[in-house]
Protein backbone atom coordinates (compact mmCIF):
# COMPACT_ATOMS: atom_id res chain seq x y z
CA UNK A 1 0.00 0.00 0.00
CA UNK A 2 1.42 3.40 -0.98
CA UNK A 3 2.10 6.06 1.62
CA UNK A 4 -0.80 8.19 0.35
CA UNK A 5 -3.30 5.31 0.53
CA UNK A 6 -2.07 4.33 3.97
CA UNK A 7 -2.56 7.89 5.20
CA UNK A 8 -6.08 8.07 3.74
CA UNK A 9 -7.00 4.71 5.25
CA UNK A 10 -5.74 5.81 8.64
CA UNK A 11 -7.79 9.00 8.51
CA UNK A 12 -10.94 7.07 7.60
CA UNK A 13 -10.29 4.57 10.38
CA UNK A 14 -9.80 7.38 12.90
CA UNK A 15 -13.13 8.91 11.89
CA UNK A 16 -14.86 5.55 12.23
CA UNK A 17 -13.42 4.99 15.70
CA UNK A 18 -14.30 8.53 16.77
CA UNK A 19 -17.93 8.05 15.69
CA UNK A 20 -18.11 4.89 17.81
CA UNK A 21 -17.09 6.76 20.97
CA UNK A 22 -19.75 8.57 22.95
CA UNK A 23 -18.38 8.12 26.47
CA UNK A 24 -14.84 9.00 27.55
CA UNK A 25 -12.97 8.53 30.83
CA UNK A 26 -12.17 11.55 32.96
CA UNK A 27 -8.69 10.29 33.94
CA UNK A 28 -6.32 8.23 31.78
CA UNK A 29 -2.99 6.88 33.06
CA UNK A 30 -0.29 5.59 30.72
CA UNK A 31 2.66 3.24 31.20
CA UNK A 32 4.93 4.34 28.34
CA UNK A 33 6.81 1.12 27.70
CA UNK A 34 9.11 0.24 24.82
CA UNK A 35 11.32 3.28 24.21
CA UNK A 36 14.57 1.31 24.51
CA UNK A 37 13.33 -1.65 22.48
CA UNK A 38 12.14 0.74 19.78
CA UNK A 39 15.57 2.39 19.66
CA UNK A 40 17.33 -0.98 19.50
CA UNK A 41 15.14 -2.13 16.61
CA UNK A 42 15.79 1.14 14.75
CA UNK A 43 19.53 0.97 15.38
CA UNK A 44 19.42 4.19 17.41
CA UNK A 45 20.65 5.14 20.87
CA UNK A 46 18.47 4.68 23.95
CA UNK A 47 18.40 8.45 24.40
CA UNK A 48 16.88 8.89 20.95
CA UNK A 49 14.25 6.29 21.82
CA UNK A 50 13.30 8.23 24.94
CA UNK A 51 13.17 11.51 23.02
CA UNK A 52 10.86 10.04 20.39
CA UNK A 53 8.73 8.69 23.21
CA UNK A 54 8.52 12.21 24.64
CA UNK A 55 7.13 13.40 21.30
CA UNK A 56 4.40 10.77 21.54
CA UNK A 57 3.57 12.04 25.03
CA UNK A 58 3.06 15.54 23.64
CA UNK A 59 0.69 14.16 21.00
CA UNK A 60 -1.21 12.19 23.63
CA UNK A 61 -1.83 15.38 25.59
CA UNK A 62 -3.46 16.90 22.50
CA UNK A 63 -5.59 13.78 21.86
CA UNK A 64 -6.87 13.81 25.43
CA UNK A 65 -7.87 17.45 25.18
CA UNK A 66 -9.62 16.85 21.85
CA UNK A 67 -11.81 14.16 23.43
CA UNK A 68 -12.60 16.13 26.57
CA UNK A 69 -10.59 13.96 28.96
CA UNK A 70 -9.79 16.04 32.03
CA UNK A 71 -6.72 14.39 33.53
CA UNK A 72 -3.69 12.48 32.24
CA UNK A 73 -0.98 10.72 34.25
CA UNK A 74 2.19 9.49 32.54
CA UNK A 75 4.73 7.13 34.13
CA UNK A 76 7.91 9.01 33.30
CA UNK A 77 10.41 7.57 35.81
CA UNK A 78 9.80 4.69 38.22
CA UNK A 79 11.69 3.82 41.39
CA UNK A 80 13.06 0.80 39.48
CA UNK A 81 14.60 3.18 36.92
CA UNK A 82 17.17 4.22 39.54
CA UNK A 83 18.78 0.81 38.93
CA UNK A 84 19.60 1.62 35.31
CA UNK A 85 23.21 2.43 34.30
CA UNK A 86 24.34 5.92 35.41
CA UNK A 87 24.73 7.26 31.85
CA UNK A 88 21.19 6.19 30.94
CA UNK A 89 19.78 7.70 34.15
CA UNK A 90 21.52 11.00 33.48
CA UNK A 91 20.22 11.08 29.93
CA UNK A 92 16.68 10.52 31.27
CA UNK A 93 17.12 13.29 33.83
CA UNK A 94 18.33 15.61 31.04
CA UNK A 95 15.25 14.79 28.98
CA UNK A 96 12.85 15.23 31.92
CA UNK A 97 14.45 18.56 32.79
CA UNK A 98 14.28 19.82 29.19
CA UNK A 99 10.70 18.68 28.57
CA UNK A 100 9.32 19.93 31.87
CA UNK A 101 10.76 23.39 31.29
CA UNK A 102 9.54 23.34 27.70
CA UNK A 103 6.04 22.35 28.82
CA UNK A 104 6.00 24.99 31.55
CA UNK A 105 6.83 27.72 29.02
CA UNK A 106 4.73 26.43 26.09
CA UNK A 107 1.97 28.74 24.85
CA UNK A 108 -0.40 25.80 24.30
CA UNK A 109 -0.08 24.80 27.95
CA UNK A 110 -1.12 28.25 29.13
CA UNK A 111 -3.76 28.74 26.44
CA UNK A 112 -5.39 25.43 27.43
CA UNK A 113 -4.84 26.05 31.16
CA UNK A 114 -2.95 22.82 31.81
CA UNK A 115 -1.96 22.26 35.44
CA UNK A 116 1.34 20.32 35.65
CA UNK A 117 1.89 18.24 38.78
CA UNK A 118 4.58 15.75 39.80
CA UNK A 119 3.74 12.53 41.67
CA UNK A 120 6.40 10.53 43.48
CA UNK A 121 9.34 10.66 45.84
CA UNK A 122 10.63 13.85 44.23
CA UNK A 123 13.39 14.33 46.83
CA UNK A 124 15.21 11.30 45.37
CA UNK A 125 15.71 13.14 42.08
CA UNK A 126 18.73 15.34 41.29
CA UNK A 127 18.46 18.95 42.45
CA UNK A 128 18.24 20.22 38.88
CA UNK A 129 15.17 18.05 38.23
CA UNK A 130 13.57 19.07 41.53
CA UNK A 131 14.07 22.71 40.59
CA UNK A 132 12.36 22.37 37.22
CA UNK A 133 9.50 20.41 38.86
CA UNK A 134 8.96 23.36 41.21
CA UNK A 135 9.16 25.75 38.26
CA UNK A 136 6.56 23.87 36.18
CA UNK A 137 4.17 23.41 39.11
CA UNK A 138 4.42 27.05 40.14
CA UNK A 139 3.83 28.37 36.61
CA UNK A 140 0.68 26.29 36.13
CA UNK A 141 -0.61 26.02 39.70
CA UNK A 142 -3.78 28.07 39.16
CA UNK A 143 -5.01 26.23 36.07
CA UNK A 144 -8.00 23.88 36.32
CA UNK A 145 -9.09 23.05 32.76
CA UNK A 146 -6.77 20.03 32.41
CA UNK A 147 -4.40 18.22 34.79
CA UNK A 148 -1.15 16.61 33.63
CA UNK A 149 0.41 14.39 36.31
CA UNK A 150 3.98 13.29 35.71
CA UNK A 151 4.98 10.28 37.83
CA UNK A 152 8.65 10.71 38.78
CA UNK A 153 10.58 8.45 41.17
CA UNK A 154 7.24 6.74 41.58
CA UNK A 155 6.47 3.24 42.86
CA UNK A 156 3.04 2.19 44.06
CA UNK A 157 4.25 -0.24 46.70
CA UNK A 158 6.72 2.30 48.06
CA UNK A 159 3.95 4.89 48.18
CA UNK A 160 1.62 2.63 50.17
CA UNK A 161 4.43 1.44 52.48
CA UNK A 162 5.51 5.02 53.26
CA UNK A 163 1.91 6.04 53.90
CA UNK A 164 1.42 3.09 56.27
CA UNK A 165 4.56 3.96 58.22
CA UNK A 166 3.49 7.59 58.64
CA UNK A 167 0.03 6.54 59.83
CA UNK A 168 1.51 4.07 62.32
CA UNK A 169 3.81 6.79 63.61
CA UNK A 170 0.81 9.08 64.20
CA UNK A 171 -0.96 6.28 66.07
CA UNK A 172 2.15 5.65 68.23
CA UNK A 173 2.43 9.37 68.98
CA UNK A 174 -1.22 9.52 69.95
CA UNK A 175 -2.13 12.10 67.32
CA UNK A 176 -4.35 9.62 65.47
CA UNK A 177 -6.81 7.12 66.89
CA UNK A 178 -7.14 3.78 65.07
CA UNK A 179 -10.91 4.31 65.20
CA UNK A 180 -10.52 7.44 63.08
CA UNK A 181 -8.57 5.69 60.34
CA UNK A 182 -10.46 5.93 57.02
CA UNK A 183 -9.93 6.44 53.28
CA UNK A 184 -9.26 10.15 53.73
CA UNK A 185 -6.57 9.40 56.29
CA UNK A 186 -4.72 7.09 53.90
CA UNK A 187 -5.04 9.45 50.94
CA UNK A 188 -3.67 12.34 52.97
CA UNK A 189 -0.43 10.36 53.43
CA UNK A 190 0.09 9.42 49.78
CA UNK A 191 2.20 11.36 47.32
CA UNK A 192 0.67 14.56 45.96
CA UNK A 193 -2.42 12.76 44.75
CA UNK A 194 -4.23 12.87 41.40
CA UNK A 195 -7.33 15.04 41.28
CA UNK A 196 -9.54 12.13 40.14
CA UNK A 197 -9.57 8.35 40.45
CA UNK A 198 -8.12 6.56 37.40
CA UNK A 199 -10.68 5.26 34.87
CA UNK A 200 -8.35 3.75 32.26
CA UNK A 201 -4.75 2.49 32.28
CA UNK A 202 -2.94 2.07 28.96
CA UNK A 203 0.27 0.08 28.63
CA UNK A 204 2.26 -0.12 25.42
CA UNK A 205 5.10 -2.47 24.48
CA UNK A 206 3.34 -5.83 24.73
CA UNK A 207 3.64 -6.59 28.46
CA UNK A 208 0.34 -7.28 30.20
CA UNK A 209 0.96 -5.97 33.70
CA UNK A 210 0.41 -2.65 35.45
CA UNK A 211 3.87 -2.51 37.04
CA UNK A 212 3.16 -1.06 40.45
CA UNK A 213 1.42 1.98 38.93
CA UNK A 214 -1.15 3.96 40.94
CA UNK A 215 -2.53 0.94 42.85
CA UNK A 216 -4.66 3.04 45.20
CA UNK A 217 -6.27 5.21 42.54
CA UNK A 218 -6.56 2.62 39.75
CA UNK A 219 -7.17 -0.73 41.42
CA UNK A 220 -9.37 0.86 44.06
CA UNK A 221 -11.49 2.35 41.28
CA UNK A 222 -11.48 -0.93 39.29
CA UNK A 223 -10.04 0.94 36.31
CA UNK A 224 -10.24 -0.55 32.83
CA UNK A 225 -6.88 -1.70 31.42
CA UNK A 226 -5.79 -1.67 27.78
CA UNK A 227 -2.63 -3.52 26.74
CA UNK A 228 -1.24 -3.08 23.23
CA UNK A 229 1.87 -4.21 21.35
CA UNK A 230 3.29 -1.02 19.73
CA UNK A 231 6.30 0.45 21.46
CA UNK A 232 5.58 3.85 22.99
CA UNK A 233 7.19 5.94 20.18
CA UNK A 234 4.88 4.08 17.74
CA UNK A 235 1.69 4.59 19.73
CA UNK A 236 -0.85 6.16 17.38
CA UNK A 237 -4.11 8.01 17.62
CA UNK A 238 -6.13 5.01 16.30
CA UNK A 239 -4.58 2.87 19.05
CA UNK A 240 -5.54 5.52 21.59
CA UNK A 241 -9.12 5.62 20.29
CA UNK A 242 -9.29 1.82 20.53
CA UNK A 243 -8.30 2.10 24.19
CA UNK A 244 -11.13 4.58 24.77
CA UNK A 245 -13.51 2.19 23.01
CA UNK A 246 -12.37 -0.55 25.40
CA UNK A 247 -13.23 1.69 28.34
CA UNK A 248 -16.61 2.50 26.82
CA UNK A 249 -17.49 -1.17 26.16
CA UNK A 250 -16.53 -2.09 29.71
CA UNK A 251 -18.63 0.69 31.20
CA UNK A 252 -21.67 -0.37 29.19
CA UNK A 253 -21.17 -4.02 30.16
CA UNK A 254 -20.92 -3.04 33.82
CA UNK A 255 -24.10 -1.02 33.50
CA UNK A 256 -25.97 -4.01 32.08
CA UNK A 257 -24.62 -6.20 34.87
CA UNK A 258 -25.97 -3.77 37.46
CA UNK A 259 -29.31 -3.67 35.69
CA UNK A 260 -29.47 -7.45 35.56
CA UNK A 261 -28.97 -7.56 39.29
CA UNK A 262 -31.58 -4.85 39.75
CA UNK A 263 -34.04 -6.94 37.72
CA UNK A 264 -33.37 -9.94 39.96
CA UNK A 265 -34.04 -7.84 43.05
CA UNK A 266 -37.32 -6.33 41.82
CA UNK A 267 -38.74 -9.69 40.80
CA UNK A 268 -39.77 -10.09 44.40
CA UNK A 269 -41.76 -6.85 44.24
CA UNK A 270 -44.36 -8.11 41.77
CA UNK A 271 -44.92 -8.55 38.04
CA UNK A 272 -45.48 -4.82 37.35
CA UNK A 273 -42.10 -3.73 38.76
CA UNK A 274 -40.34 -6.66 37.10
CA UNK A 275 -41.76 -5.72 33.70
CA UNK A 276 -40.61 -2.12 34.24
CA UNK A 277 -37.10 -3.36 35.01
CA UNK A 278 -37.10 -5.51 31.87
CA UNK A 279 -37.97 -2.46 29.74
CA UNK A 280 -35.03 -0.60 31.27
CA UNK A 281 -32.69 -3.53 30.63
CA UNK A 282 -33.82 -3.69 26.98
CA UNK A 283 -33.03 0.01 26.53
CA UNK A 284 -36.60 1.15 26.05
CA UNK A 285 -36.65 3.22 29.22
CA UNK A 286 -34.25 5.45 31.13
CA UNK A 287 -31.61 3.83 33.30
CA UNK A 288 -32.19 4.26 37.05
CA UNK A 289 -29.52 4.84 39.65
CA UNK A 290 -28.79 1.37 40.99
CA UNK A 291 -25.49 2.13 42.69
CA UNK A 292 -24.93 0.18 45.84
CA UNK A 293 -26.30 -3.11 44.53
CA UNK A 294 -22.80 -4.53 44.49
CA UNK A 295 -19.62 -4.61 42.40
CA UNK A 296 -20.04 -5.48 38.75
CA UNK A 297 -18.33 -8.46 37.18
CA UNK A 298 -15.24 -7.67 35.07
CA UNK A 299 -15.45 -8.09 31.31
CA UNK A 300 -12.83 -8.77 28.69
CA UNK A 301 -11.35 -5.72 27.00
CA UNK A 302 -11.28 -5.50 23.23
CA UNK A 303 -7.55 -4.94 22.82
CA UNK A 304 -7.19 -8.22 20.94
CA UNK A 305 -10.29 -7.81 18.83
CA UNK A 306 -9.49 -4.27 17.67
Amino acid sequence: MSGWLRKQWRRLYERLLRREIDDVPTHVAVIQDGNRRYARRQGETKSNGHRKGAQTTEQLLEWCQELGIQELTVYAFSTENFERPPDEREALFDLIEDKLREFADADRVHENEVCIRALGDIERLPDRVQEVVDYAEERTREYESFVLNIALAYGGRSELLSATRRILQQVDEGTLSPDDLDVETVESQLYDRPVRAVDLIIRTGGDERTSNFLPWYANGNEAAVYFCTPYWPEFSKPEFLRSIRTYQHREKAWQRTRLSRALTLVKGLGDTRAEEARRILDGSDDVPDVDGIGPALPVEDDAESA
